[in-house]
Formats: C-alpha cells, structure tokens, sequence
C-alpha cells in the first residue's frame, strides 16, 4: 500500500477534527466533575492546561511542524508563544508509557468520577458519558492520529518518539 503524501500545512478541518475529539472530552469530563464539585472541575482544567504547556513549550517547540500548522495547530501556537528548540532532540526523544500516562488520566480520571457517580446514584446520562469517554478516549484519539494526524505528518518521516512506541507494541 502506497504511503500518503505528507502535509506541509495541514488543512483547517483536519486541525478542527483532530481538537475536536479532546474538547468532547474536556467538557464531559468538566461536566462529571461539577457533579462532585467545583474544586474538581478547577484541579481539572489545571492539569488539562499543565499538560497542554507540558506539551506546546516543551515538544512542539522541537517538532518539523513548529511555526507550521500541524494536525492539531500547535506548531503555530508553540511558534508564537516560545522560542524554537532542537528538532534533532525531538528525534532523539524516547518516549515510554509512563511519559504518556498523563494524557490517558484526562479521561481515564473522569470516567472514575463517573462511574462513583453511577454507584452513588444511577443515572443514564451519567452512564452514557462515562461509555462516550471511554470511547472517544481510546478509539476517537486512535483514530485521529491513524487517519488524520500521524498518516500525514512529516515528522513521522524524520523520526518521532510516539510513532516508535507504538510501531514497538505492533511488533509484541
């Protein structure tokens, strides 16, 4: 099967779509989290934010597509805010599991909070938003990256951590 082209710029739909998928879970972990309590929903988006600067200030300021509209338009976010880094340290970066931990805890706690929520009291839409969490979480991000973001990314081709890790667990 022949490769795809790679994207320069990636389209303004694809960089919609890509974000859409983490603003559904942001709000329906926002949501769950009101139901507890207002603190929550504040330590929430702290560690949403955290992991957005961990993010935009510490890999995309390394990345081929820093300055460029990548999948998800952080290069040109990154571009604006920090100066450029090393995109030969991006290359060289091993990346485990433990490094990616983070990013499942933005709706993997949620769903914990949701499912206290469905013991303490049952509620359908409760139940409904912990199943659409989990599905978006896994297979909605699955299947952003395989068709949108990574299939096309320039980056892929000059060497990135992510795309390592998970040709390494295909391997297994």
């Amino acid at each position: 099967m022949e490769t795809p082209a790679c994207k320069e710029n990636y389209p303004l739909w694809i960089v919609f779509v890509s974000n859409l998928v983490p603003l559904i879970l942001y709000g329906i972990g926002v949501y769950l989290f009101l139901q507890l309590s207002i603190w929550w929903v504040v330590a929430y988006l702290l560690f949403i934010l955290l992991l957005e600067f961990r993010l935009v200030s510490g890999h995309c300021t390394d990345c081929y597509y820093y300055g460029k509209t990548c999948a998800f338009g952080r290069g040109r976010l990154s571009a604006r805010l920090f100066p450029k880094g090393s995109p030969e340290r991006f290359t060289a970066m091993e990346i485990t599991w433990k490094d990616i931990l983070p990013d499942f805890l933005v709706f993997i706690v949620p769903v914990l909070a949701g499912t206290w929520l469905i013991v303490r009291e049952f509620s359908w839409t409760t139940l409904i938003l912990v199943i659409a969490l989990l599905m978006l979480g896994f297979a909605g991000n699955a299947l952003v990256r395989g068709l949108l973001a990574c299939r096309y990314c320039r980056q892929r081709e000059t060497g990135c951590p992510a795309e390592r890790l998970f040709r390494k667990q295909e391997k297994v």
